[in-house]
């Protein structure tokens, strides 16, 4: 199958007097299929939906709250290219059951300055580690996490380990879908539940 690049997308949109357009089509099929993305620049919504690997980057300041789902692994670049693209974001949806391939940690500490809300939901345990881990990623505003019991008690060694503490100590709220059994240290491991 024959798809048109990003650049073919947007000459046809500019063509029919459009402004300025994004966009990023995925040109890696999964289930033969594929799909795009356009959006209007600048971007003037507070919500992203079904940002995927095939995103190209830009700035979205006004978006507070981003949805982020693919057939494919999100790698620790892209969530770096988002805590920089997606400055003042406050929510994030991730939705992958994809382990990462690039598991060496060994890239640059990410930061999530404004980030209150986290759903870790529907994800392999590899995305836990990324974002609750402090060598990975800095969530200082963490508020609320939406997470599966069994992941968390693993990425935290039963609430004991130090590394996923700091990201931990703001949370005021974790939503688990499922019944569950506190751990004995899980009410020091989150003081103000």
């Amino acid at each position: 199958i024959d798809l048109p690049s990003n650049d073919d997308i947007q000459h046809s949109f500019i063509k029919r007097k459009y402004q300025s357009v994004g966009s990023y089509a995925d040109d890696k099929f999964t289930n033969s299929e594929s799909r795009c993305h356009i959006y209007s620049l600048p971007y003037q919504f507070d919500t992203f939906l079904h940002l995927a690997n095939c995103f190209q980057g830009g700035i979205f300041d006004k978006v507070r709250s981003l949805a982020m789902t693919d057939q494919r692994p999100f790698e620790h670049e892209l969530f770096d290219k988002i805590s920089r693209d997606f400055p003042f974001l406050q929510e994030l949806i991730v939705l992958n059951s994809k382990p990462q391939k690039n598991k060496q940690r060994t890239s640059k500490l990410i930061t999530f300055f404004h980030l209150v809300k986290l759903d870790l939901q529907n994800v392999h345990i590899d995305y836990v580690e990324q974002f609750l881990l402090e060598t990975n990623t800095c969530l200082p505003r963490l508020k609320k996490l939406d997470i599966e019991y069994e992941q968390l008690a693993i990425v935290t060694n039963n609430f004991t380990n130090g590394a996923a503490r700091y990201n931990c100590s703001q949370l005021r709220r974790i939503v688990m879908h499922e019944p569950y059994i506190c751990g004995e240290n899980f009410h020091s491991y989150f003081p103000l539940l």
